[in-house]
């Protein structure tokens, strides 16, 4: 196995592919458990601890992990600043967002309706955000570092101690409680930072010498980085979050955030594609021409067309069956609100593919403006929709918006650089004749050894 990893490129895409394939195949087992053992309610609630645990580590992240991979030089003095001033940032944040949820998690939950559950479960997950410092900083030194072996580890760590908590409960027969899952989450997270540490401690000099100017730096590439995380977080989840302020009804939110979970398996190629797509758009030279940005983009969305558009197609044919599959007849509602979602879906790749590929080629302000204002319309178009059409009305006005995004997002892209859905088409056939190809060799060797 050693020979075969030994290339960096090798080495890199199969811990990757490892810790994207367990964090989507825990995540789904812990959801199938979840959504049958807790109530239509309890799950709304869940569903809404999930976004804002997620929103506060996912923009972190995105502030701090891509500037501190950028920035780490080769002396040790240089790594050291660097490291230091974004482990001081890090723990900032993180300071203010505890002191920001004790303070107001009552009136957060208020204003979503969720009773007192909301607020103690983000009470309790205290230990989780502290925890969340080193592990963020640990995956951050590990990545700068290329040892991507240690942060699959503390990922697979994580996932595996809740996971373990979570079917102990089921075999046990003890009653889930929304608490004991939040201090489950702050288990895992623990136990994941100590992973990374003992993984990656080879990486680290124990040294501690913030520095003014690398703070500067770093929030300076990060800050507009940061906004794009939360903006996108927002986006995604505007639905659940205008459903549970206007109609005060948990189950509803539930019925959205199984659609949004069943549809995000769908999603799965785009995200993978934009960690394999991402490094190599970033090392192009703009100076020397468009082209290869051009025919990396048109490629990849032609390649992800082929593999989401027959599952989109499929789940807005038998919606009914896929919800009763993995949901449960309980969720039954949610089958419109996944035909909608898979609706988006069918153009999803383009629009993220193209904020994915103008954000790399230095249009990071014009991606946080382009975030920010389509937050707004779809902000409207989900309260217009919801006002006609009732609590079904946001996931139509989601469509609506996509479909408007994705036709802006292409147009400044293709003003970028001059990509055409000629080209992009072209390579949909391409794959669809590589893989007819592929088949047919398959069965041709089947046969010859029968």
């Amino acid at each position: 196995m050693k020979k075969y990893l030994s290339s960096y490129w090798i080495r890199s895409a199969f811990y990757t592919f490892l810790q994207r394939f367990s964090l989507t195949l825990f995540g789904f087992v812990n959801f199938l458990i979840l959504i049958r053992s807790l109530s239509k309610p309890q799950m709304g609630v869940w569903a809404f601890f999930l976004v804002v645990t997620t929103l506060f580590e996912s923009t972190k992240s995105n502030l701090l992990k891509n500037a501190h991979i950028k920035f780490v030089g080769n002396s040790n003095r240089e790594k050291t600043a660097i490291a230091s001033s974004s482990l001081l940032v890090n723990a900032s944040i993180s300071i203010l967002f505890i002191c920001f949820l004790f303070l107001f998690s009552g009136y957060l939950s208020n204003w979503l309706h969720t009773g007192k559950e909301l607020e103690d479960m983000l009470r309790w997950f205290t230990p989780g955000m502290i925890a969340l410092v080193y592990f963020s900083h640990f995956e951050a030194v590990s990545q700068s570092h290329l040892d991507f072996k240690s942060v699959f580890a503390g990922y697979f760590a994580r996932q595996v101690l809740f996971f373990s908590l979570v079917v102990g409960h089921q075999l046990l027969k003890i009653p889930f409680s929304l608490v004991h899952l939040a201090i489950y989450q702050s288990a895992s997270i623990v136990l994941g930072a100590l992973v990374l540490f003992l993984f990656g401690k080879k990486h680290l000099l124990y040294v501690f010498n913030p520095t003014i100017a690398w703070i500067k730096k770093l929030l300076g590439f990060g800050g507009y980085i940061f906004g794009i995380g939360i903006t996108s977080s927002i986006f995604s989840n505007l639905d659940q979050l205008m459903i549970a302020r206007f109609t005060s009804s948990k189950s509803m939110v539930a019925s959205y955030n199984a659609a949004t979970r069943i549809s995000a398996l769908v999603e799965i190629p785009s995200y993978s594609a934009a960690e394999i797509l991402l490094p190599k758009v970033s090392q192009v030279d703009m100076s020397e021409g468009s082209d290869k940005v051009k025919y990396m983009y048109e490629r990849m969305v032609g390649i992800l067309l082929c593999f989401t558009t027959p599952a989109a197609l499929f789940i807005i044919i038998f919606p009914h069956f896929v919800v009763n599959l993995i949901a449960g007849s309980q969720y039954a509602d949610s089958s419109f609100i996944l035909q909608m979602y898979m609706l988006s879906g069918l153009v999803k790749p383009i629009q993220n593919q193209a904020a994915n590929i103008l954000l790399y080629i230095g249009k990071a302000r014009l991606c946080f403006l382009l975030n920010v204002l389509f937050v707004g319309i779809n902000a409207g178009l989900n309260y217009l929709c919801f006002i006609q059409f009732g609590p079904y009305g946001a996931a139509i006005g989601n469509v609506i918006g996509t479909v408007l995004g994705t036709i802006v997002w292409y147009n400044i892209l293709k003003k970028s650089i001059g990509v055409n859905f000629g080209n992009i088409w072209k390579y949909i056939l391409d794959t669809i004749k590589t893989i007819m190809e592929k088949i047919a060799l398959l069965v041709k060797a089947k046969q010859v050894q029968l």
